[in-house]
């Protein structure tokens, strides 16, 4: 049977440029090429998550917008189930514009999403008994803390996706079991490493580790801690590679790895990802065979 993983936060729509190098000020470029892809944090970490062989649920403010339709298709595309935070919403959803230049790099323009109001979240039991995983990434906070609270109170692991610090996050980390950031996610008073970690572990979360690009991860658990290598390919888009990572996690961990392997194993998928462009193409080369020597 498909493990279950529930996945909570941002839902966006993505026009990304592929562009020569990014343009200065007062200036334009032409664009090698243009896609349109449905984004977000947990988002991409759920189709992620599913494409690895997982059954993924999103949770996230939707509405009834027309461009909407966008994002209910993509998850349709990939078998991800929706559960819409705000079925009545009825503006245009976040939108955002990715430039990606000939190295990799990119440069994001978002929309803020606290203008997307949110009633008072309701957590769907039988999805959260069933879920094996839950991942929050911050984004619609109400409806993170309180599924995250709903699956602590159940035993079930929680995953912070730590892209930046958010109000609320420190009411979230009463639920939250493993923290995976980037090395810019700083909490309240912390400069260093060591000092995040101390933060993190004495409000209760047992993992973390810390991403660095191309570089080591570093981690941190009450059994171990210490270094993981990054596998080096030749890197045509790094966009989305750190939510590709965060589902992969999710999956090998659900499946039973402990932390350092599951670790392992999401940053080889990450890292595979970055050798094509977009956050969809690596997974049309991830035939059934590699899938499987993955898992």
């Amino acid at each position: 049977m498909a493990i279950d993983g529930v996945f909570i936060g941002l839902s966006t729509i993505d026009v990304v440029y592929n562009v020569a190098e990014f343009p200065v000020a007062n200036t334009k470029v032409a664009a090698r090429s243009q896609d349109v892809f449905i984004g977000g944090p947990a988002t991409n970490a759920a189709i992620a998550f599913k494409r690895l062989g997982g059954k993924a649920t999103v949770v996230a403010a939707l509405g009834r917008h027309p461009v909407t339709a966008l994002i209910r298709d993509e998850l349709r595309k990939f078998s991800v189930d929706a559960i819409d935070l705000n079925p009545e919403f009825n503006e245009i959803p976040s939108i955002s514009s990715v430039a990606v230049d000939q190295a990799g790099r990119r440069n994001v323009v978002s929309a803020n999403t606290a203008r997307i109001r949110i009633p008072y979240p309701v957590v769907a039991q039988k999805i959260l008994d069933q879920a094996k995983i839950l991942l929050v990434d911050g984004h619609a906070m109400q409806a993170c803390q309180t599924w995250a609270s709903a699956a602590k109170a159940l035993g079930k692991p929680v995953v912070l996706d730590g892209g930046s610090w958010k109000n609320g996050t420190d009411e979230l980390l009463k639920s939250v079991h493993t923290v995976i950031c980037s090395a810019d996610f700083a909490a309240p008073g912390c400069v260093t490493a060591s000092e995040l970690v101390e933060y993190l572990q004495e409000r209760g979360v047992t993992n973390v580790a810390i991403t660095h690009g191309a570089d080591p991860v570093r981690f941190f658990s009450d059994a171990n801690s210490g270094e993981i290598p990054v596998p080096q390919v030749e890197v045509v888009d790094t966009m989305g590679a750190g939510d590709v990572f965060h589902g992969a996690f999710c999956y090998f961990s659900a499946a039973g790895m402990a932390f350092e392997e599951a670790l392992e194993r999401a940053a080889a998928v990450a890292s595979e990802s970055c050798r094509y462009r977009g956050t969809r193409e690596w997974m049309e080369h991830l035939s059934t065979d590699s899938a499987k020597g993955l898992r």
